[in-house]
C-alpha cells in the first residue's frame, strides 16, 4: 500500500506515456504502468523507482476490456487508491477511408475511445469514494484538424474531446476533474508512422513549417503539461482541453509562405 498519490498511465511503454510515468515518479507518485510490452514497462518502472516513486507493471492488451479493468483492480489492490488516470494509449493505421478495414477501424475505436471511457468509469468508482481524483484524456489536435489519412483515429480523438466534457459534467459534483490534453506534432514513434525513407525529411519539414515554434514537441514537454494538469495548481480546470501544440492549430500558412512574401524580414 502506497502512502502517496497514485496514478495509472496507459500506453506507458514509450513516447508520451513513458515520459509521463517518469514525470509522476519524479513527483513522488506510485505509478501503475500498463501497455503490451512488459520489458519496456519494466524499464520505465525502474526509472520511476530510481526517481523515488513506486511502480506497478501491468502488461497486456488494452483492446481487451477485461484486461483494462484488471489494471484498475490491480492498482487499488496494490496502492489502495487512484488519484490520477491518464488515458494515453492509442493505436492507428495510416490509411484512408477508401481502404481501411473493419478490423482496423474497430481496433482503433476500442483502444482509443471505448477503453478510455470504461477505464474512466471504473477509476471514478474509487475516486468518488475518496472524494477527489483527476482523469486526463490524451487527445490530439487532429481531433479538429483533419489530414485525410487516419479516419478512425481522428474520429476517436474528436469523440475523446466530447467524452471529456461529458465526464466532467457527470463526475465534477463528486470532486473529480476531467481534462483533455491535445498535443500537436510530438517526436514519438507514432508521430513517425506516416513516413518512410523517401519522404520522412519532407514531412518533418512541412510539419515544422506549420508550427510557429518551428519544431516538433518532445514527449517530456507533454509529460510536464499532463503532470501540471493533475496537480493542485490546476485545481479549477475541468471540462476542457488543453492544447499543447507549439501553435500549429492556429497557424494558417507554412513558414515557406512567410519567407516568400517577406524575404527581407525572414532573411535574418
Amino acid at each position: 500500500m502506497a502512502d502517496r498519490p497514485t496514478a495509472i498511465i496507459t500506453g506507458a511503454s514509450q513516447g508520451i506515456g513513458a515520459e509521463t510515468a517518469r514525470e509522476f515518479g519524479r513527483r513522488g507518485y506510485a505509478v501503475t504502468v500498463t501497455a503490451r510490452t512488459r520489458d519496456k514497462l519494466e524499464t520505465v518502472a525502474d526509472d520511476i523507482r530510481a526517481a523515488g516513486g513506486e511502480a506497478l507493471v501491468h502488461a497486456g492488451d488494452l483492446c481487451d476490456l477485461e484486461f483494462a479493468e484488471s489494471a484498475i483492480d490491480a492498482t487499488i489492490k496494490e496502492f489502495d487508491r487512484i488519484d490520477v488516470l491518464v488515458n494515453n494509449a492509442a493505436w492507428r493505421d495510416i490509411v484512408t477511408m477508401r481502404n481501411i478495414t473493419k478490423e482496423s477501424w474497430e481496433r482503433t475505436l476500442r483502444i482509443a475511445l471505448t477503453t478510455p471511457a470504461f477505464m474512466a468509469r471504473w477509476a471514478a468508482v474509487q475516486m468518488e469514494k475518496q472524494g477527489s481524483g483527476v482523469i486526463i484524456n490524451i487527445s490530439s489536435t487532429m481531433s479538429e484538424r483533419a489530414g485525410g489519412m487516419s479516419p478512425a483515429y481522428e474520429a476517436c480523438k474528436g469523440g475523446l474531446n466530447s467524452l471529456t466534457y461529458e465526464l466532467a459534467a457527470l463526475y465534477g459534483p463528486t470532486g473529480i476533474r476531467v481534462v483533455g490534453v491535445n498535443p500537436g506534432a510530438i517526436d514519438t514513434e507514432m508521430s513517425n508512422d506516416y513516413t518512410n525513407d523517401e519522404n520522412t525529411a519532407e514531412i518533418h519539414s512541412t510539419m515544422c513549417g506549420m508550427t510557429p515554434l518551428r519544431r516538433f514537441g518532445q514527449p517530456v514537454e507533454m509529460a510536464r503539461t499532463i503532470a501540471w494538469v493533475a496537480s493542485d495548481e490546476a485545481s479549477f480546470i475541468s471540462g476542457t482541453c488543453i492544447v499543447a501544440d507549439g501553435g500549429i492549430q492556429t497557424q494558417l500558412h507554412p513558414s515557406s509562405v512567410q519567407h516568400l512574401t517577406f524575404p527581407d524580414e525572414f532573411a535574418r
